[in-house]
């Protein structure tokens, strides 16, 4: 029988690893190597992963596996350039993985079996040593494989936010509001995915040309329509609309919402009647431009930090501009000395444009090699669910192949071509990425870690090879990346 190196990193109890550089657990280029002495003592914190009820709202109970008996997991807040230490337990009888999002920190503790992370042993240990940064909003998740088993990753509660101070933190608010937005009990149908118009930009006619054919003729071979997910509750900060604490907010405030979209599959969207959004920061780092929006769009792993002024007194629904509102994606904004039932009115129409918060033109930064990656759905290709190769082959969990060579201190530009209607919000593990080019017009100065690519258009993404070892780049659309939208980095 032969074993593949995810079945070692399984099996073989690798539960006391520290800071141990990926290529001393996956054979990769020696000069990255990196070890370091597990710290003694006691954690700066404990994460348990355990099985359990969440209650909802009363008598809406889910079994899902969570953080310390918690959805979400709870808020950690580090201080950037300061070393932490982690204990995380695994109570439940499959391996776990914890990924560190929007982190740069060595791939044996990034938490990506396809960089040579050790799980943590079903009923083990692992210790984790790191120094957190950059600043901002992050978050950390389960990263395991889920194919059709929807109580596995990122379906299950297996979230949590971080927050990393920076050295110098101006705190230009009054409060400051922490929203992890869910959907639980999720199902599979061959309904066929809602095409989405919200985001800017429009369709590339031969990206266009090309998925509409394939599909049509997937259809017409009698292929059904590749499996979708649905959920039937919904929930901000484990609670439904209406069933969680209230924020209470008085008049004249600047209230600061941290919000992150920890679905496995969906795109949220957020608003609060008759207030805007003031954007600060996206997935954690500041933005070159702020701008004020009515509407919040925030795709799969997307986190983003907005300024609120409260000045329009009232009871109000914070929610989804959808009807997974009335499902329970919501919560309740209160104003000092107002009652009553909480309120809802539609937004005016709006599109999300990344743009409006970058610099325009040209980065004047020109890249030392450009990949260029062609997205593609083969309708119901791998019994039902759609597979999704870039340039024409999906990603192996066997022999974690195809893999991009990178050279440290290069900067290299992932120009994505996008042949299917869906929007993949695509993420770059222990990097973060320049946007260059999105929506048909080049920009520069808004960097993120995850970024939607809409159906059918095309996006650019520079970044600088700054980390030794693999890193994954991935679709955090959990359907997408379990059935071949990945690629690996090799530093």
């Amino acid at each position: 029988m032969s074993v593949s190196r995810r079945d070692v990193l399984r099996l073989g109890g690798v539960s006391v690893l520290a800071g141990v550089g990926v290529d001393a657990v996956a054979g990769c280029d020696s000069r990255a190597a990196v070890s370091a002495a597990v710290p003694l003592g006691r954690a700066d914190h404990t994460l348990r992963i355990a099985t359990g009820p969440v209650e909802l709202a009363p008598g809406t109970d889910v079994s899902t596996t969570t953080y310390n008996g918690q959805f979400p997991g709870p808020l950690l807040r580090f201080t950037e350039g300061r070393p932490v230490v982690v204990d995380v337990h695994n109570d439940t009888g499959t391996p776990e993985l914890l990924h560190w999002h929007g982190q740069r920190v060595p791939a044996a503790v990034d938490g990506a079996a396809e960089e040579g992370t050790p799980y943590i042993p079903a009923h083990g240990t692992r210790r984790l040593s790191f120094t957190p940064g950059p600043a901002g909003f992050r978050f950390y998740h389960t990263h395991v494989t889920a194919h059709g088993d929807l109580t596995r990753s990122t379906y299950s509660g297996q979230a949590g936010p971080v927050y990393i101070e920076p050295k110098s933190n101006p705190g230009a608010y009054d409060q400051e509001v922490f929203l992890t937005l869910k959907e639980f009990e999720p199902s599979l149908s061959h309904g066929g995915d809602v095409v989405q118009n919200f985001l800017a930009g429009t369709p590339v006619p031969d990206l266009k040309r090309k998925g509409e054919r394939a599909m049509a003729d997937s259809l017409a071979r009698g292929m059904p329509r590749g499996f979708e997910v649905g959920y039937r509750v919904f929930s901000v900060n484990g609670r439904t609309l209406g069933h969680g604490q209230p924020i209470k907010v008085t008049s004249g405030q600047r209230v600061l919402f941290h919000v992150l979209n920890a679905s496995a599959t969906e795109i949220r969207s957020l608003a609060l009647p008759g207030h805007t959004f003031k954007v600060v920061a996206l997935d954690g780092n500041p933005v070159p431009r702020q701008a004020d929006v009515p509407v919040l769009w925030i795709g799969t792993a997307e986190r983003v930090s907005a300024i609120v002024e409260m000045n329009h007194p009232g009871v109000w629904v914070l929610g989804d501009t959808s009807d997974d509102r009335n499902a329970g994606m919501g919560t309740v904004v209160e104003y000092a000395g107002r009652s009553g039932s909480p309120q809802w009115s539609t937004p005016p129409a709006s599109t999300w444009d990344y743009r409006i918060f970058a610099r325009p033109g040209a980065t004047t930064q020109r890249p030392d090699h450009t990949f260029d990656l062609l997205v593609e759905k083969r309708n119901a290709a791998g019994k039902g669910f759609n597979i999704w190769p870039l340039n024409g082959v999906p990603f192996s969990q066997d022999t974690d192949k195809p893999v991009l060579q990178v050279e440290r201190g290069k900067r290299y530009r992932m120009r994505l071509r996008n042949a299917s209607d869906d929007i993949h919000p695509v993420h770059l593990h222990r990097h973060t990425f320049e946007i260059t080019h999105i929506a048909g017009t080049p920009t520069h100065g808004l960097h993120k870690d995850v970024v939607m690519l809409g159906g059918y258009q095309t996006l650019d993404l520079d970044f600088t090879a700054d980390q030794p070892g693999l890193s994954l780049f991935h679709c955090h659309q959990q359907l997408h990346m379990d059935y071949g939208f990945m690629i690996l980095l090799r530093c």
